[in-house]
């Protein structure tokens, strides 16, 4: 768990840090939010299980708020 606590660090405070926070507190990342469940969010970082990544990554992208929240996060790199 202190891996995935230091790469959100990281992330947050990197150069793209102020775009992710401003990502999730979008009203798109404010919906989506609202639609996963934190345990099975927990459980699947935790696990450190591919198979449970990816489908908690199908269960976002199968939302309208998950693709739009993904493409704003795809621009970052740009």
């Amino acid at each position: 768990m202190q891996d995935l606590e230091k790469l959100g660090r990281e992330l947050f405070s990197g150069p793209q840090g102020e775009a992710l926070r401003s990502a999730a507190a979008s009203p798109e990342g404010r919906a989506l939010e609202k639609k996963l469940d934190p345990a099975a969010v927990e459980k699947a970082a935790r696990s450190g299980d591919p198979e449970q990544m990816r489908e908690l990554l199908r269960t976002v992208l199968s939302t309208e708020e998950g693709r739009r929240l993904a493409e704003k996060l795809s621009d970052l790199g740009k």
